[in-house]
């Protein structure tokens, strides 16, 4: 059986044309109409995606997603007729690992979780020829765990922003666009909105940099793009 999706949105037109299209892909779904259902959902039925309208009845997307990360870090596709990027930010701020503006293209959400569902089964697999945990100044990154220490400190991150730090560090050194973040760490290509990478690299880097005014770590090429650094220091780059 192919990956369980997760559709949530009140309009029922919408989930029977996602449920239908993803269907035939292979896909399992389930759906939910509300916040309250999408909740319960998602955490009961262990769904391996979760697509998920920002406005529903009885709670809205964002407070469904800020629930949701508590307690599981299934990828979240964030589907909004709005534009303002407010919106979409504070989506991603709250855990989602990306958003959909309505109206969108079924080929189009359809390319975003096979890539979504594509990036989790390569982490699942682990770091090929990479060390177990590579060790940067007082930063290890376990690649088995999962897990980002700091002076031994374990370091909360989601599977997406562990997903891009274990990227570049592994390419240490190496200046990557946002654009090639996008088709690296998210798997897909290049669709016009690098919103997403920065904000998940600012997301990032309060949990990952001790100093948010003197960054260790993760840096910025301006004009570029974003490198991990290969040997930390005080850092200098804002």
């Amino acid at each position: 059986m192919g990956a369980k999706i997760l559709i949530v949105d009140d309009e029922h037109n919408i989930v029977d044309i996602l449920k239908a299209n993803l269907e035939r892909e292979g896909y399992q779904t389930i759906s939910a109409y509300d916040g309250v259902q999408a909740v319960e959902m998602g955490i009961s039925q262990k769904p391996d995606l979760i697509l998920l309208d920002c406005m529903l009845p009885k709670m809205d997307g964002f407070d469904v997603c800020r629930k949701l990360r508590l307690q599981t870090n299934v990828p979240i596709l964030m589907l909004t007729a709005k534009s303002e990027e407010i919106d979409k930010v504070l989506g991603l701020e709250l855990g989602a690992d990306d958003y959909i503006t309505k109206p969108f293209s079924v080929r189009e959400v359809l390319a975003r979780v096979k890539a979504q569902l594509r990036r989790v089964s390569i982490t699942e697999i682990g770091g090929e020829e990479h060390p177990k945990v590579m060790t940067f100044g007082d930063l290890e990154i376990d690649q088995e765990a999962y897990q980002v220490r700091r002076g031994g400190e374990m370091i909360d991150l989601t599977l997406r922003e562990f997903e891009l730090v274990r990227f570049l560090a592994k390419n240490a050194g190496q200046v990557f666009s946002r654009e090639s973040l996008l088709e690296k760490v998210w798997g897909y290509e290049y669709y016009g909105d690098v919103r997403t990478v920065d904000v998940t690299v600012r997301r990032t880097r309060e949990k990952l940099e001790p100093d948010q005014h003197n960054y260790r770590y993760i840096m910025t090429k301006r004009g570029v793009g974003y490198y991990f650094e290969k040997n930390p220091q005080s850092g200098a780059n804002p």
